[in-house]
Parts: C-alpha cells; structure tokens; sequence
C-alpha cells in the first residue's frame, strides 16, 4: 500500500510543480506546448526518496547490479534508487552515462563501478523520442553490460516506445501525458 501512497505523492508534486504551459522546444527537438522539468522533482528531497522507492519496488525482484542512463536525467535517479537500495537490503550501484567520451584521462564514457556482465537498468526522467534511452542502452552494451529493463518516469507518449520495441526492448513508464492531465 505504502508504494501507491507513494505514486500518488509523486504524481501530486509533478503535476503541482514541474508541468509547464507554453511553446517550448523539446530536447529530440520536437515542438510542444507544454515541459516537463522532472529535475525540479528528481532533485528534491522530497522527490528523490519517493522516486528512489517507488522504483526499487518495481524493480525488487529483478537481479540488477546497477541502474543509470544518460545523464542529466538519469543521474538523480540513479544516485537515489542506489542510496535506497542499500537501505532497503538489495544494493544496486549508480552508474552515468556522458553525451560523448571524455577527451582525457580513462576516456570514459560511462562513469560508476559497472562492469561487463553486469545487468543494469537504464533509466531517464521523461521520454519523447527514445533518442537518449537508445544511446544509454548502446552505451550501456558497448560496455558489456546486460541491459534487463529500460524505465522513464514520464512517456510523453511520442515514439518512444516503439522505438525501443524495434530494438527488442519495452519502455516501462510510472506516468504517460494523460495521468499528469496535459
């Protein structure tokens, strides 16, 4: 019961305070008239933990060893979910995946302690596209990892999903345009 209370939280503060109304260009470089700024939310106190815990919730009986994605979206998500999976006795690490390969030093395009063979979860804050979901799961397996599920905290319900089912994969999203009444 304690995760619907914590959906129906979430839900509350993204609608209360990260929906915006305007014109706006989108990061896939879509028009839309209205943003969604999860970052207002992931980066909260409040927003975190209920974030953190609703997805370790639905991610409980999975055996993942890390959760990230492309950052700036993923990166509070991930940092959070590891801190609560930890709490909660299933620790999963953190990983960031950059936009390109750093210039020096490793050359690393994801950051964190994954490894080959690990089995990750990518995640992001709002899909439109998939555009940044597919470079994090080609990122994720260039480096070896095993990609077990690829989760958004908001489908904007714009190709994302079919998309990623053309790669084999299925976006699964806590919130679509119409639970938040866009």
């Amino acid at each position: 019961m304690e995760t619907q209370n914590h959906r129906r939280r979430l839900l509350e503060l993204i609608k209360k305070e990260a929906v915006f109304k305007g014109d706006y260009t989108l990061s896939s470089g879509k028009k839309s008239s209205h943003y969604i700024d999860l970052r207002l939310i992931t980066m909260s106190a409040e927003g975190a933990y209920l974030i953190a815990n609703i997805l370790f919730d639905e991610l409980k009986e999975e055996n993942i060893d890390a959760i990230g994605g492309l950052t700036m979206g993923a990166d509070p998500i991930a940092a959070a979910y590891a801190a609560i999976s930890f709490m909660r006795g299933k620790p999963a690490s953190a990983f960031i995946i950059r936009k390109e390969e750093k210039k020096y030093g490793k050359a690393k395009l994801i950051e964190g302690p994954t490894k080959p063979g690990a089995s990750v979860v990518i995640v992001d804050d709002v899909a439109t596209s998939g555009g940044s979901l597919v470079k994090a799961i080609d990122a994720a397996e260039k480096e070896g990892c095993k990609v077990v599920k690829v989760m958004c905290l908001v489908d904007r319900n714009e190709g994302a999903s079919s998309v990623l089912a053309k790669r084999g994969y299925a976006l699964h999203a806590l919130y679509n345009l119409k639970d938040l009444g866009v």
